[in-house]
């Protein structure tokens, strides 16, 4: 009964996501809207369960739930929430509102949620081919669009060859090791002496398999075309919850099962990060779509959020784990500010679209104004503590380097961060956009006075995150 109980979450999720794509089916009038609302309560429900849960490993140490898992996916049904709610008038408005979306989102947010409690190697790989599965139906979503088709067609080869690379990772730390356990390997390399050759040439592919999943340089390649491609709506849901599933199974596997081996990818790890944030500060420059400029931003974040795993303590575990509540909520708000861009019914995607923004609706201008500040890591704003912690535990490591290379780039990125502030602000007013949604506007000041008021309330996240860390430190 243990193993049922402690699965319950995923279980109750995916039971649900079954129930809600036969009513789907078998109502004859659009069910887009039910459908939707049933998700939504779905999710709800899964994370009341998450958050009375008992710890403990189920079925043979396949699966373990602790503070960690409990923190990552409480972060990740979040993610899922506030991208159906922004999907809902989108997708009408585009044409493409149908109840497979939400059904799509919720299995994706299994398959997330098996990753985030995975405690074996081949228990983390089912869980990101079902978030897998469903993300690349997600990204051709809109299949009358050519660039929608294209970035699901790209995601799909892409992934599939980090899939690959994941999967024959796992397979030589298993020939090697003889098992897949992620405690058992951590026991098994207390011992330096089993650290062989093979083993940590798997232990680098599975990083290369996971960091493809964060979108960290040199396997970025898909994120600024499949951004830009997939309907916005998708494009949040991108953003936001399959990045801390993906992050949260690199803390986990790096920390805890090849903690001993850091020596080994530790300087791996740092190169990907200062590639990352280098990457993601100047390319992001010359760019005039916003969703572009948003993909090569998302690639400087996970390079900051990888400090965390290359410094290899609790308390860089702590930061990345506050940055990426953080970040989540952020750009979750910053893609509403986006998806208000819209003129005569017709999405709007250029950063000189909102020139002149503030005269005629403060209210966004404001909102985006916060976001972005929020993103460059302006004091104050909640992006500038995700960073301090960040860099504190960088500095308490003696990783110098990474901190000022942080830092610089940083400072670099501000520059397409308030060019935007400058756009809403001071360029002459353009067309107004079409009136927005109210589910739009709900999820645009809730996230936004979580960005801008988190200096007020830190304490319960960073207690959570603290404690979550500690699980993998113990």
């Amino acid at each position: 009964m243990t193993n049922w109980t402690l699965a319950l979450p995923e279980i109750v999720l995916a039971v649900l996501g079954l129930g809600i794509l036969l009513v789907g089916v078998l109502r004859k009038q659009d069910s887009t809207l039910l459908c939707t609302m049933f998700t939504l309560g779905a999710l709800l429900i899964t994370a009341l369960l998450v958050l009375t849960r008992s710890t403990g490993f189920a079925f043979h140490g396949q699966m373990v739930k602790d503070a960690f898992s409990g923190f990552n996916q409480i972060l990740i049904l979040s993610g899922a929430a506030l991208s159906i709610i922004l999907a809902l008038d989108w997708n009408r408005a585009q044409g493409i509102a149908r109840f497979e979306f939400p059904v799509l989102i919720l299995f994706s947010s299994v398959g997330m949620m098996v990753m985030a409690a995975a405690s074996n190697l081949m228990t983390l790989y089912l869980g990101l081919e079902l978030q897998s599965l469903a993300l690349y139906v997600l990204a051709a979503f809109a299949r009358d669009d050519l660039r929608s088709s294209e970035a699901g067609l790209k995601y799909f080869v892409l992934s599939g060859l980090a899939s690959g690379l994941l999967l024959y990772g796992i397979s030589l730390v298993y020939g090697f090791s003889g098992t897949m356990d992620l405690m058992a390997l951590r026991d098994l390399l207390a011992h330096p002496a089993n650290a062989t050759a093979g083993l940590v040439v798997g232990i680098v592919f599975v990083l290369v398999g996971l960091a493809f999943k964060v979108s960290a340089v040199p396997f970025h390649m898909w994120t600024p075309d499949v951004y830009e491609g997939a309907p916005t709506p998708v494009t949040v849901f991108f953003s936001t919850a399959p990045k801390v599933a993906a992050m949260a199974l690199l803390l986990r596997v790096m920390g805890t099962s090849f903690a001993s081996l850091v020596g080994a990818w530790q300087l791996l790890v740092i190169i990907v990060s200062i590639a990352s944030m280098i990457l993601g500060a100047l390319a992001a420059i010359g760019q005039s779509n916003i969703k572009r400029l948003m993909a090569y931003s998302s690639i400087g974040h996970m390079g900051y959020a990888l400090i965390g795993l290359a410094v290899g303590t609790a308390a860089g575990v702590r930061g990345t784990l506050v940055y990426m509540v953080i970040y989540v909520f952020m750009t979750a708000g910053a893609f509403g500010c986006i998806l208000a861009m819209r003129r005569q019914g017709k999405a709007v995607e250029q950063v000189s679209d909102l020139s002149g923004l503030a005269s005629n609706d403060p209210f966004m201008a404001m909102a985006m104004a916060v976001f972005m500040f929020s993103l460059a890591g302006i004091p104050l704003m909640s992006g500038f503590f995700a960073k301090l912690y960040i860099f504190l535990a960088s500095v308490q490591a003696g990783l110098w380097t990474l901190a000022i290379i942080g830092v610089l780039t940083s400072v670099v990125s501000a520059f397409y961060y308030i060019r935007v502030v400058k756009v809403m602000y001071f360029d002459p007013a353009g067309e107004r956009f079409d009136p927005r949604p109210a589910s739009l506007t709900v999820v645009v000041a809730a996230t936004g006075l979580f960005t801008a008021f988190f200096f007020l309330f830190p304490a319960p996240i960073v207690a959570a995150a603290q404690s979550a860390a500690g699980v993998l430190f113990h």
